[in-house]
């Protein structure tokens, strides 16, 4: 079984049409958020308050309710990419909305603004402030599911003796943060269009864009390009991840692109790099542990490919 945070986590809560073909979701992959209620914050020494699965809802009343209130100093220190303490300009946000470069929009649901602070629309965390995140409100990141088809020498697929479907496999990396395997993806800069990050992030962890030579660079990014023309949007909406507060959250849109003959990036030699520590293409299936709500993400691309993903499916 793959836990949200580690290995206590379930005693501890005992008690886009410019890709083509677009599937839009409101709704959280995996249903009520458990891994933003992770018992110690991610890169910190605090522990959340324990919130149980039936207090989770802000419809739910809690008036002893007390989260412990963490901004990390990295985001307290005021870097490009971080708002400034609400308390300094809090009626100059414009939530709900496009803030300047800034889109504060959910892709999920309109949130509420209790006392001038965006509250998480899928409810308590156990923390409040911005944690890790540099947004009040939703953080908006984008996640490219690069896949191709697993196969023999002679290039046959290989098919999954179970299920008879055949198997497919994605570009996986390892975050040097937690150590999770995950998704290339990473934070959609201000101002910037979602296809651009998508191509930059892969890019930069996936194939090492950042250090490899230009020549070899422009060559990938060639082939790239190519793929990213067209993809298929698996998700867009909120993310339950361990970084997440009642104040700051995540979303993203996941878009797969998958190059079928293997022909293309399929065949790129992959180097980890910015946020990576390794990179492999990974085989699909249930078995996954992946980082947030990643697996919820492959599991959706899995179906739409008509991919093995269970022995049962």
């Amino acid at each position: 079984m793959c836990f949200p945070c580690n290995s206590g986590f379930s005693r501890f809560f005992s008690s886009l049409s410019f890709f083509g073909q677009v599937r839009p979701s409101g709704k959280m992959a995996g249903g009520v958020h458990t891994k933003a209620r992770c018992p110690q914050y991610p890169n910190s020494e605090v522990n959340r308050l324990a919130v149980p699965d039936d207090r989770v809802s802000w419809g739910k009343e809690w008036t002893e309710y007390a989260p412990v209130d963490y901004t990390a100093p990295s985001v307290k220190a005021g870097p490009v990419w971080a708002d400034p303490d609400i308390e300094e300009v809090i009626e100059k946000f414009k939530w709900n909305s496009i803030d300047g470069k800034v889109n504060r929009k959910s892709y999920s649901a309109t949130y509420q603004v209790p006392d001038g602070i965006p509250r998480n629309p899928f409810g308590r965390t156990g923390i409040s402030g911005r944690g890790l995140l540099g947004k009040w409100g939703p953080n908006h990141a984008a996640d490219p599911i690069v896949t191709r088809w697993k196969r023999d020498k002679k290039g046959n697929k290989i098919t999954d003796p179970t299920s008879k479907k055949p198997i497919l496999q994605f570009v996986s990396i390892k975050r040097k943060d937690s150590g999770a395997w995950a998704i290339p993806g990473g934070m959609v800069d201000a101002g910037e269009k979602v296809s651009i990050t998508l191509k930059r992030e892969f890019g930069e962890e996936a194939l090492n864009h950042l250090e490899v030579p230009e020549v070899e660079r422009k060559a990938t990014e060639k082939e790239i390009a190519a793929l990213f023309k067209r993809g298929y949007e698996v998700y867009r909406g909120y993310v339950d991840d361990p970084r997440n507060t009642d104040n700051a959250w995540m979303e993203t849109i996941a878009v797969n692109f998958h190059d079928e003959d293997g022909k293309s990036v399929g065949k790129i030699p992959l180097a980890a790099g910015d946020d990576a520590a390794d990179v492999h293409w990974s085989d699909i299936s249930s078995d996954l542990c992946l980082y947030a709500s990643h697996s919820e993400f492959i599991e959706k691309t899995a179906l739409y490919r008509k991919a093995h993903w269970a022995a049962a499916s």
